[in-house]
Parts: C-alpha cells; sequence; structure tokens
C-alpha cells in the first residue's frame, strides 16, 4: 500500500534525517538487526528491510518532536503512536538513501553530522549529571530552604461590589446597612463581570498586589467588616472583608518544575565551569565598533564581546 506524504511531514523528516546518517548506516544496522530489545519490556512495532523498529524507538522520536515529555507515556495503540512509527520508519528509508547516494561523503555534510553528533554527546551528559543530581531529597530540601526564607505576609479574602457612580454605592450601602446580602447585590448590581457571577468573591490575596486605593482601606480592616465606598478605577467600590490569615506558601507540586530548573541549571554551569578549567580555549571573536547610521544585524547575529564565555553547548538550560 502506498502511502502519501504531506509537505509538512516531509519537512519534518528530512530536518531529522542528518541526525540519522550520523550513526553510520551500515554499522548501526548490523546492531540493530538483533532481536534482543534495547530496552526492558521493547516490543518490535515494525522492520525496516529487516531492521526492527522498537516501542522505545517510537517513543524517543515523540518526545524528540515535543509530542510528550521525557518518561512520559505513549499508548502504542493510539493514533499518534502509529504517527510517530511511520514518520520513524520514513526517516530510516530518507537516511538510507542518502546513505545509498553517498551524501554522507560531502564535506559539508560530514561538518553537520558533526556538530549533531556533539549535541547528542552534550545531551547526554548533561542528562547523566542531571539524573544523578537531582534526586527527591535535594527537591524536597531546597524547597523547605525557600520556605524558610520566604517572607510571609497576610492574605485577605473579600468581596466587592462596584457600581457606577458615588450615589449608587451609598444607596447599597444602606441596603446592607438594613440587613441585605452582600452576595445578593453583588451579583445585581456589581458591574465588575469577573466577580459579580460568584457574589462578588475576589479570592484570597494579599494587599500589595491590589490597586492603591483598595490597599489603603484593607490594611487595617477587620474580619466581617464592610469597607467604603471609595473611588476605584471605573467607578465606586464597596469590599467586605471575609477572612485574614498568615499568606499560605506554595505547595512543593507547585514549586517542583521551578526547583528542577533550577537544580539542573546548577549543576549544568557548575560541570561547565569546571571543564573550562580545565581545558584550553582559545576565542577569536572581535567586536565591531558602532557607526552612526550602519545597520545592525538581528541579535542572534551580533558577535559576542571576548570577554563574556563562548561556546555553550545544547542542553544547557537558558
Amino acid at each position: 500500500m502506498t502511502q502519501v506524504v504531506s509537505p509538512h511531514r516531509s519537512l519534518r523528516l528530512l530536518a531529522g534525517m542528518l541526525a540519522v546518517v550520523w550513526l553510520g548506516l551500515a554499522g548501526c544496522q548490523g546492531r540493530e538487526r538483533s532481536d534482543s530489545p534495547p530496552e526492558a519490556g521493547d516490543v518490535v512495532v515494525a522492520r525496516v528491510n529487516g531492521v526492527p523498529v522498537w516501542t522505545s524507538d517510537v517513543k524517543r522520536e515523540a518526545v524528540a518532536q515535543g509530542l510528550i515529555g521525557e518518561g512520559e507515556p505513549l499508548d502504542p495503540a493510539s493514533e499518534q503512536f502509529r504517527r510517530t512509527t511511520d514518520e520513524v520508519i520514513d526517516r530510516r528509508l530518507l537516511a538510507a538513501e542518502a546513505s545509498k547516494r553517498k551524501l554522507d561523503r560531502d564535506p559539508a555534510v560530514q561538518r553537520r553530522l558533526a556538530a549533531a553528533r556533539e549535541r547528542i554527546l552534550a545531551d547526554l551528559v548533561v542528562d547523566t549529571t542531571v539524573t544523578g543530581a537531582i534526586s527527591e531529597s535535594a527537591i524536597r530540601s531546597l524547597y523547605q530552604e525557600q520556605v524558610r526564607l520566604s517572607r510571609q505576609t497576610e492574605e485577605i479574602r473579600a468581596r466587592q461590589i462596584v457600581v457606577a457612580t458615588q450615589a449608587e454605592a451609598d444607596a447599597i450601602r444602606k441596603l446592607l446597612g438594613s440587613g441585605g446580602s452582600f452576595e445578593a447585590l453583588a451579583m445585581e448590581r456589581s458591574l465588575d463581570a469577573a466577580t459579580r457571577f460568584n457574589g462578588g468573591d475576589l479570592g484570597y490575596f494579599t494587599a500589595d498586589i491590589m490597586p492603591d486605593s483598595y490597599e489603603a482601606v484593607l490594611k487595617s480592616a477587620k474580619t466581617g467588616q464592610t469597607l467604603g465606598p471609595f473611588p476605584v478605577e471605573g467607578g465606586w467600590a464597596l469590599v467586605k472583608v471575609e477572612d485574614r490569615r498568615p499568606e499560605q506558601p506554595i505547595t512543593l507540586e507547585a514549586a517542583r518544575p521551578q526547583i528542577v530548573r533550577f537544580l539542573t541549571y546548577d549543576q549544568v554551569r557548575d560541570l561547565l565551569e569546571k571543564l573550562r578549567g580545565q581545558a584550553k580555549v582559545q576565542t577569536f571573536l572581535t567586536t565591531t565598533p558602532d557607526v552612526p547610521g550602519q545597520p545592525r544585524e538581528p541579535a542572534s547575529g551580533t558577535p559576542a564581546p571576548q570577554d563574556k564565555p563562548q561556546g555553550k553547548t545544547e542542553g544547557t538550560p537558558p
């Protein structure tokens, strides 16, 4: 059965093709012809000229395309798995054809293959370094340290009613004074679409994130107190304080992605500093003096100052 490959898919396949060729198809195929699973639980999902395509090959391709995260599952029965398998097959066919045409012997292509090899190996070093250093205990330790050092402020929970004029606000204040429900009046009268239909509820917040007019009246307000009316952007507001409590620290799970990024950067930075200290690195970059009216290159093409370290490897956090 002949398959039609879309132009967009072909571009993705061609972009990834060189990353396969550099491995050396002749030697690589000799190893891949073994039916021994490269990873525990691996299953053959296809064969290309007798060479197995394993589930791990498909998952690795899905990770490379950003379809799933590292370590996330990919259901072999899913349409996504089938499409990714087709792309792995097509890429292998294209890579084999490139080798057959001896495209990999071109000096320019060999330089690109060498660069791809360096990127992959650099990523592997980063992965192994980070995997060994970022443990659950390290994550929890940094989280607890940050919670201890964070400045705890007070959170306020309040409701609001916003109307166009002071006269309307004064009238609502009288209704509240005679026993009217703040929540019901907010739903009936408030102009603030974001809070109106939940009874004016603003949730928990710290006063410093509010506009100055709110912060001023809420600073010393007590729980249960109704404040205002006072002028706000777009009208006049009445606010009822529902609760005050110490600010709740961010949970470990919410903080985990940021902590992992920080630890990753920290480990890679230390590794690069060590490697640079052991290596002889010479750069021959020059800076061009500014000339009034001279067109500037894009930021990505601007030569870096000579006194800044160069040679950042792919896989290093930004």
